[in-house]
């Protein structure tokens, strides 16, 4: 897809890490397969922004001025709705073109970052094409969330986009704005999504098991920590379980668009919730927020682990000591028989949060004068 006023800068830093199907092949461009190897003081220059190659450029003959003509040329607003709208075969062609990666224009749209043409396609496309999923599994509100553009994800959400479709990652695009700090789009979401989705979406895991919420506390975005509690996130959900998913394919528009269905092979994990998580990286702002709203401090793990076993066993006196005043139970045992006193043998700072009101042989109390 050209670009019509030249080439726009990203908002973010793109890296060989990022994953979709127009950002994900933005590859360099050597000098010397465009004849030019003569300029050797460019061979160590790194690939810009108009050097990047996506599924338009190898696989289509569409171009920024080619939307605008059918755009000019196609309106839903005479329908009362997009699925009231009758398109001719070319205007159905036209809007079912997909690339080899699996793209259709909106997305490209998206990725190039044509605001006023998604925006247009937005209103144009009937909600079925916009959850179209590319051969990565994302949808236009995954590429929009990825690329940080709020007013995109409002248009789409606003559209009733599905927000629970996941990528290869199993990500929902809520996930992708709590991995990225992308506080805008996640509050788009949040709060144009109905309350039944709202749920679920809170409540999905991608493959790893990992929660909106987890991803936002292992990413210390605490913003977004406060915005997911504010809405009801459920804290104490675990990590519980890693996925295998057999993807079914359906058609829409004569595309093919990929779901996983309903069965999914599960195999438990670490069982950590977030509060585990956030003792794990030292992180007391997160660990005071997380108490202060009613998360559970004795959870434990599938281990038998609570948040105090990690805490003391990391030397963390003063998240500990955090937990200790919200009430955590200092003699719960782990699968290894360990209280988490036991695991204090040694450290007097922790020694001191405990204290000494029992009688114990070899860390079991034997009698209580309390």
């Amino acid at each position: 897809m050209s670009r019509s006023g030249g080439e726009k800068q990203g908002k973010l830093d793109f890296d060989e890490s990022r994953i979709d199907s127009g950002i994900d092949s933005y590859k360099s461009i050597s000098r010397e397969q465009d004849g030019s190897s003569d300029r050797s003081e460019d061979k160590e220059k790194p690939c810009v922004a108009d050097e990047r190659l996506d599924s338009a450029y190898v696989s289509s003959s569409l171009t920024v001025d080619s939307l605008g003509d059918f755009i000019e040329q196609c309106s839903i607003s005479e329908c009362e709705s997009a699925t009231d709208c009758e398109y001719t075969e070319e205007e159905v062609n036209f809007l079912t073109t997909v690339t080899e990666d699996g793209d259709t224009i909106l997305h490209l749209a998206i990725i190039h970052e044509e605001e006023h043409f998604a925006r247009q396609l937005i209103d144009l496309f009937p909600p079925e094409l916009m959850d179209i999923q590319n051969n990565l599994y994302q949808t236009p509100l995954h590429l929009a969330t990825y690329l940080n553009q709020p007013p995109i994800v409002k248009g789409l959400v606003e559209k009733r986009v599905s927000l629970e479709l996941q990528d290869q990652e199993g990500n929902t695009p809520l996930h992708v704005a709590c991995e990225h700090g992308f506080w805008d789009c996640a509050n788009e979401m949040i709060h144009n999504a109905s309350p039944s989705n709202l749920v679920n979406v809170l409540e999905a895991q991608n493959w790893r098991g990992l929660t909106c919420l987890h991803v936002a506390t292992l990413r210390k975005h605490h913003r977004l920590l406060r915005l997911l509690m504010k809405n009801g996130v459920d804290l104490n959900i675990q990590v519980s379980c890693s996925k295998l998913i057999l993807l079914c394919e359906v058609k829409t528009f004569g595309l093919v668009t990929k779901h996983p269905p309903d069965f999914l092979v599960q195999e438990g994990t670490s069982g950590k919730t977030a509060l585990h998580m956030a003792v794990e990286l030292h992180d007391a702002q997160a660990v005071n927020m997380l108490l202060n709203k009613g998360a559970n401090v004795d959870a434990a793990m599938f281990n038998g682990c609570t948040a105090l076993h990690l805490a003391v066993g990391r030397q963390d006196a003063t998240i500990a000591n955090l937990l200790c005043q919200a009430g955590a139970d200092k003699m719960i045992r782990n699968m290894e028989d360990e209280t988490a006193l036991d695991l204090a043998d040694g450290n007097d700072d922790i020694l001191a949060l405990f204290p000494f009101d029992d009688i114990q042989i070899m860390g079991r109390t034997v009698m209580s004068f309390s």
